[in-house]
């Protein structure tokens, strides 16, 4: 039988390019603090592992790291993970969280599909987190890097993919840089907390056991996110209004009752041509005939979480819907209008 939510254990994924800071990150956070145990799990890009020794001096148990050095988490290992959390999963109450460490080559979503659809894994684990280690120095220059055609740019979505980013190296930057560098990363992904950091010094709390993968975080959102582009008031920041980024983050809510068979097949129409485009999904809904089941659902790319939420509808609270899309070539005007479509009957109303 599956444990509740709080007994999963829950998994940091840390991911960013090679040289962004991962180990350093791995290695403070494990020499600062006594309050947690935490196993890690650490892969590199190639055949021999280097950073293990480096992790292993920070562990008080070097036995209690786990390597695996065969190739990365996004690709031929994920046999090889599936089989490490398995063995693991005997012991992990021992531990409270634990640190997946990814190579620097490696898309998260591979890894966050293999945890949330393996029952022999959700029966033990959680995402807890996706943090992202950008160097401030480099990362515009793996940004505009070009691929060969079909080819996607790790950075990018490493970003895109993040819901905390770790904006590393500042000291090596101007505040000018630093300011275009934090325009960019809004530009791609709005709603993902930015930490900036030296030496991958984050504190903790921001990053460990928050609980930001949840399909519920979205209650969590800065409100503003979700304005128009338009909205006329001036006491709000603006938002980018031309956003050239390939990649970018879309807000959108309005209230109502959603039809749940309309709501199903538009989900099922933009899934099958956008999938590979859409990064990260998520939403908060409100259905016609369903009481006060509040309903909550998250994707990454076509795989689809979708369930009640842990909280129903307050007795006194609006019904608004909510939803998150981060994906390339995003038309927000035209998500809002087919999402509006699926309100049910006459529901239908302007977007807040």
């Amino acid at each position: 039988m599956a444990d509740t939510k709080a007994e999963l254990t829950p998994i940091t994924v840390v991911t960013g390019f090679l040289g962004a800071g991962k180990t350093t990150l791995v290695n403070y956070i494990l020499k600062e603090q006594r309050t947690w145990k935490i196993a890690v799990l650490e892969n590199e890009f190639g055949e021999v592992s280097i950073d293990d020794g480096l992790v292993a001096e920070s562990m008080d148990a070097p036995e209690d790291l786990i390597t695996m050095d065969n190739g990365c988490v996004c690709c031929s290992v994920r046999g090889d993970l599936l089989r490490t959390l398995g063995q693991l999963a005997t012991r992990r109450k021992d531990f409270d969280a634990i640190i997946l460490e990814t190579t620097g080559l490696a898309d998260p979503a591979p890894i966050v599909y293999t945890i949330q659809t393996n029952p022999k894994m959700t029966d033990h684990y959680r995402i807890d987190s996706i943090v992202c280690l950008a160097d401030a120095k480099h990362l515009e220059m793996h940004l505009d890097e070009v691929k060969p055609e079909g080819a996607c740019n790790e950075a990018m979505q490493q970003v895109a993919f993040a819901d905390r980013i770790l904006l590393n190296k500042t000291d090596l930057v101007t505040e000018k840089e630093k300011q275009h560098i934090l325009r960019r990363l809004r530009g791609i992904n709005q709603f993902a907390m930015v930490i900036e950091t030296v030496r991958s010094k984050a504190p903790l709390e921001k990053i460990l056991k928050v609980d930001s993968f949840n399909m519920e975080g979205i209650l969590d959102y800065d409100p503003d996110f979700f304005d128009d582009d338009d909205d006329d008031d001036e006491s709000k920041p603006k938002k980018l209004k031309h956003n050239t980024e390939i990649v970018q983050s879309v807000g959108i809510k309005f209230k109502g009752n959603l039809h749940a068979q309309w709501f199903n097949m538009f989900m099922m129409d933009l899934l099958r041509e956008r999938a590979a485009d859409l990064y990260r999904t998520k939403g908060l809904l409100s259905f016609h005939g369903q009481g006060d089941t509040k309903f909550v659902f998250q994707g990454v790319h076509e795989q689809i979480n979708f369930g009640p939420a842990e909280k129903p509808w307050g007795k006194d609270e609006e019904r608004v819907n909510k939803f998150v899309f981060i994906g390339k070539e995003l038309d927000r005007k035209e998500l809002t209008k087919s999402l509006m479509e699926c309100l049910y009957k006459d529901e239908k109303k302007e977007a807040v």
